[in-house]
C-alpha cells in the first residue's frame, strides 16, 4: 500500500442494512458525521444516492467549518457505497461485510489522501467518528430491541 493510501476497519454490532442507512441517510449521518467535537447538521447533508450524484455535508465546531463535497461513484446497497471529492482527488470506499450474526464489518478504503489527512492527529480523529458512528448504531439496536 501506497503511503497515500489509508485502510480503516471495524466491525460494529449492527445488521448490514442498518449501518448502510446511516451511511445514506442525513438524518442518521447527521448523528455521527465528523471527529469528535464537530456536529454535522442535517440541514448541511445532501445525499443524491446513484452514481454521479451529489453527496456533500458541514462540519462545525468550535475551530470553525470544513464542507466535504463529493459526488458518489459507486453505490451498491448494502454492500458497497464509494465518492471521490474532486478538490483534493481523495477516493473513499466503504465495504460492509454481513458477519451472519448480528455484526457487520466495515472497511473503509481512502486513495489519494491528502497530507494533512495522514497526520497521525487527523488519523486519531477520523477514528473518533467511528466511535460516534459505533454508539449511534448501539443506540438504534437498542432501540430496536425495546
Amino acid at each position: 500500500m501506497s503511503e497515500d493510501h489509508l485502510v480503516h476497519e471495524r466491525v460494529f454490532r449492527a445488521p448490514r442494512e442498518l449501518v448502510w442507512r446511516c451511511l445514506t441517510e442525513p438524518a442518521e449521518l447527521a448523528a455521527f458525521w465528523g471527529p469528535e467535537g464537530m456536529q454535522t447538521p442535517v440541514d448541511g447533508i445532501v445525499v443524491e444516492l446513484r452514481p454521479g450524484g451529489r453527496f456533500e455535508t458541514l462540519m462545525v465546531g468550535s475551530h470553525g467549518s470544513h464542507r466535504m463535497v463529493a459526488t458518489f461513484t459507486e453505490v451498491v446497497p448494502p454492500e458497497r457505497l464509494s465518492w471521490v471529492e474532486p478538490a483534493s482527488g481523495l477516493s473513499t470506499t466503504n465495504t460492509l461485510e454481513d458477519l451472519g450474526d448480528g455484526r457487520t464489518a466495515v472497511t473503509i478504503t481512502q486513495r489519494n489522501v491528502p497530507e494533512g489527512m495522514r497526520r497521525p492527529q487527523a488519523r486519531a480523529g477520523f477514528l473518533t467518528s467511528l466511535d460516534k458512528l459505533e454508539r449511534h448504531l448501539a443506540a438504534l439496536v437498542q432501540e430496536e430491541l425495546s
